[in-house]
């Protein structure tokens, strides 16, 4: 009993005072309640032709004027396919129509494929109801078999279950 009560004097002995109280800015907090905004948010779902879709970003907030719409920051996408093929999307800002379910990745993307397909571009279209996508401008590709530069790509997963399937146009440069 006499070590207990030396401990719970102890206790007391070096308790630390009460301080202030944290104070927070008064503009911080108008801001913060004023700008809506989620973060690390993720959904997924089936696209029409059976693809797994998985869309995942750092922060996400509305669109003050039409709020279909969702400002996205550091957006990852993934597209498995039914025949086991897979593709990934990054980008560093899009904007996400959830009445239209389509991703503007605007900005530098990166598309890889499971098929060894590496492309840069600035600015993708992905629709995510169908997987379908397609670039908003010319766009580099490293292949498997060489270096690939076109104007445009569209990209679809086969609803058959054949596989990607890729379309380069507006003046195709193919390096092998």
């Amino acid at each position: 009993p006499l070590s207990a009560l030396a401990l719970l004097s102890t206790l007391f002995l070096f308790a630390r005072q009460p301080g202030q109280a944290p104070e927070i800015p008064i503009a911080e907090i108008e801001s913060l309640a004023r700008e809506q905004k989620m973060s690390s948010p993720q959904f997924s779902g089936v696209t029409s032709n059976g693809s797994v879709i998985a869309v995942n970003a750092k922060n996400v907030r509305p669109d003050p004027e039409l709020p279909d719409r969702l400002i996205v920051e550091s957006l990852f996408l993934s597209l498995d396919g039914a025949d086991g093929s897979h593709v990934e999307i990054t980008s560093g800002s899009s904007v996400i129509n959830g009445r239209e379910q389509i991703a503007k990745l605007e900005g530098l993307a990166r598309l890889t494929t499971s098929s060894g397909y590496v492309m840069e571009t600035v600015g993708l279209t992905a629709n995510l109801r169908s997987g379908e996508i397609l670039s908003e401008g010319a766009l580099e590709i490293q292949a498997p078999y060489g270096h690939i530069i076109a104007g445009r790509f569209k990209f679809t997963l086969s609803e058959t279950g054949e596989g990607q399937q890729m379309l380069f146009t507006d003046g195709v440069k193919l390096l092998y």
